[in-house]
């Protein structure tokens, strides 16, 4: 945790950071939207080509506040260096803020020692009504929660993956992708969701819909997200699909002769991080 005497929420007030996130292209809290445009507008921010940091943290009196800075770069280093186990003093200049929200948009299930405990802010008559940020709901399904558990997919994929018989998909019909338990419902809304994922390749998506990250080997983990719909896949192995309408259910979609043709044509329009 740092402190910041400058990046406070109100002036001559210490911000202590709990956590940072970057908001870029690339890399972006997907709660927010489907989109880098998207996750922007959320926040009310214009979505710059080089991308925002947002640093989550407490005030002197315990309230929640996110303070976004323009400066990518040093809090890239700071989550960086906390991945790896290090100390990085994460304190933002006073000429990189770009605003300060209240509330976080995400969860943090760690608290700044010898202050109160984390809370909204107080509303502010200068903060124009805004009400403060708040994470998803964890009880109830939406595209918040649909685009958190693609996070969780990608971020695990080997523990989701060993769950998935290749003998489960069907083998009597080539073109068949999908496993024989699956409900017409849920086959139609995948069917569904690899189409518009093809009309990418044709009217690219707003920035950020499609983002390639790191995978072993020579293969890449990608994530595409469109109205009601996330996608996740290794470009060497299969998919995975989750819907809007059809809550908590992560519906996988075998390689088959042309997911592979279809992973690899997204990966060369997708966005990668620098």
């Amino acid at each position: 945790m740092a402190r910041t005497d400058d990046a406070g929420a109100a002036e001559d007030d210490a911000l202590y950071v709990l956590t940072a996130v970057l908001l870029t292209p690339a890399k972006f809290p997907s709660v927010l939207g489907d989109d880098y445009p998207e996750a922007c507008a959320a926040l009310g921010l214009t979505p710059l080509a080089a991308g925002y940091g947002l640093v989550l943290g407490q005030d002197g009196d315990g309230a929640r506040w996110t303070v976004v800075v323009d400066d990518v770069s040093l809090v890239a280093v700071a989550i960086a260096s906390w991945d790896c186990g290090m100390e990085y003093d994460l304190s933002p200049d006073a000429r990189t803020v770009v605003a300060a929200l209240p509330g976080w948009p995400l969860a943090v299930a760690v608290a700044a020692p010898g202050v109160p405990a984390p809370h909204d802010p107080e509303p502010d008559a200068g903060d124009e009504g805004r009400q403060p940020l708040t994470p998803p709901e964890s009880d109830v399904w939406g595209p918040a929660q649909r685009r958190l558990g693609a996070d969780e997919i990608a971020l695990r994929w080997a523990a989701w993956r060993e769950q998935i018989d290749d003998a489960d998909f069907a083998v009597d019909d080539p073109e068949e992708t999908f496993p024989t338990d699956s409900g017409k419902a849920p086959l139609t809304g995948v069917r569904r969701v690899l189409a518009e994922a093809r009309a990418y390749l044709d009217t690219p998506p707003p920035l950020g819909r499609v983002r390639s990250s790191f995978a072993s080997g020579d293969a890449r983990i990608l994530r595409a997200d469109g109205p009601g719909w996330s996608l996740v896949a290794r470009t060497d192995d299969i998919a995975f699909v989750l819907l809007d309408e059809e809550p908590r259910e992560v519906l996988p979609v075998g390689r088959g002769p042309e997911l592979p043709v279809l992973l690899k044509a997204l990966d060369e329009m997708a966005v990668r991080p620098s």
